[in-house]
């Protein structure tokens, strides 16, 4: 009895060391999510949404939906859901973004969206650490949850979506399904998005992201010959405030240097473009006429501020010293996302125990054997702007260590281990939020 007990134990091990070595592994699924071109200015949405679709129908309990925000765009949202038993409960939300930035194919050493895996185990790709690698690690990680733990179900349920459009700032992606019928009836209590990776054996978790201003300087003087000495012409006025704005960027970046702030921390504003002068003809070989003082001048600045930043506090230094009327200077600043919530409270989720989302998710991050550093406010934005500002607690994560940061950079890759090593992670993650019954902010 024993022996046939052993003899069918057996046929069952190999029954489903079989089953899983015929299903191509998640290496080859994030390898092929890669290759499809999602960069900009033209992203293949439909065929990620279509790849992404199928991935996800090969999983046990998943649902999918697939919607269309835009009925004259081919901007397709892919959303999965997997059940709760208490659908009552808030849910929890992992995003992902479809697209991705554009790549220069002669900077780098292989192709950018042929995925090549060398002998190391690095993946080049465009996308590989921004984020096509949480996409993949997500439906990964729910697949061996239900491999390990067939009869698993959760408590809350627990949705993906993967989005189009955050790299050029969301509009027609997460800022449009948060508007929807849809996003309401999900009654979203917790969300996880896109990180970055971490250069030590630490992982990165950001509880806030920098909000993004655009600020045009214009100055205006008197034209002149070229040969004339004058005060306020419009190129002096606009160098002097150049001059002011680099000086304040020399003292928030002397913060980062001497370790006292994160670049994150500070704010950072830097020169982006500088416009003034009389084009020659209209040839556009970029010759100028050389004896003229133009009568206008302006000068562009990318400018980030964290969410601990009074932002009325800078329009004032702005209008004051860096574009003083008195100089005949004028602003404009294009706000690329609030600071504050609907309550106006600083776009921030708390990482203390007074945020029991955030207690589940650090002891499963160790449970997995992880370690979080200590958390920080992302340098740039991500689409969770759009949960903070609706009161919704939101996490930046991922699980990439010991991986120097490429994203948005030539040579942008992952290596096959790490990326493993996330999906284990996020297996941790998803069983223990989805699991948690405990009150909620």
């Amino acid at each position: 009895m024993v022996k046939s007990i052993w003899h069918l134990t057996l046929i069952i091990f190999f029954f489903l060391t079989l089953l899983r070595s015929t299903t191509p592994d998640p290496v080859y699924h994030f390898q092929q999510y890669l290759r499809i071109k999602t960069a900009h200015p033209d992203p293949d949405y439909p065929t990620a949404v279509s790849y992404l679709h199928e991935l996800a129908k090969s999983i046990p309990n998943l649902q999918t939906r697939i919607l269309n925000l835009h009925p004259h765009k081919p901007k397709p949202l892919l959303l999965i859901t997997l059940p709760g038993s208490n659908p009552s409960l808030p849910s929890l939300l992992l995003n992902s973004h479809l697209d991705s930035v554009p790549a220069e194919p002669s900077k780098w050493l292989h192709p950018p969206f042929d995925a090549v895996k060398t002998d190391d185990g690095c993946i080049f790709a465009r996308g590989a650490q921004d984020d096509k690698c949480i996409a993949i690690q997500y439906l990964e990680a729910i697949r061996n949850i239900f491999y390990k733990h067939p009869g698993f179900k959760p408590i809350r349920t627990v949705h993906i979506c993967y989005v189009p459009d955050e790299e050029i700032g969301g509009l027609d992606g997460m800022a449009k399904f948060v508007e929807s019928d849809e996003f309401k009836e999900m009654n979203v209590g917790f969300f996880l998005d896109e990180g970055q990776a971490s250069t030590n054996d630490e992982y990165r978790v950001f509880y806030a992201d920098r909000s993004p201003w655009n600020l045009v300087i214009k100055a205006t003087g008197q034209p002149g010959h070229g040969s004339k000495m004058f005060d306020n012409s419009a190129m002096e006025n606009l160098m002097k405030s150049v001059e002011v704005v680099s000086k304040f960027r020399e003292n928030q970046f002397d913060l980062v240097k001497a370790g006292v702030a994160r670049n994150s921390e500070v704010i950072s504003a830097n020169p982006v473009y500088l416009k003034a002068g009389i084009v020659a003809d209209s040839s556009g070989d970029g010759k100028f006429v050389m004896n003229m003082q133009p009568s206008e001048a302006e000068a562009g600045y990318d400018v980030r501020l964290p969410p601990t930043v009074d932002p009325d506090l800078l329009k004032k230094r702005i209008a004051d010293e860096w574009a003083p009327a008195s100089r005949n200077m004028s602003f404009h600043i294009v706000e690329k996302g609030p600071l504050r919530d609907y309550a106006g409270r600083p776009l921030v989720t708390a990482t203390n125990d007074s945020n029991p989302w955030w207690t589940v998710f650090k002891s499963a991050v160790e449970a997995a054997g992880g370690k979080l550093s200590k958390p920080e406010i992302l340098a740039s934005t991500t689409d969770a702007r759009y949960m903070r500002v609706r009161g919704i607690p939101s996490l930046g994560f991922s699980p990439m260590k010991n991986t120097p940061i490429l994203l948005h950079d030539h040579n942008e890759f992952l290596k096959d281990t790490i990326f493993l090593e996330g999906i284990k992670i996020y297996e941790s993650i998803i069983k223990a939020l989805s699991s948690f019954e405990g009150a909620t902010p």
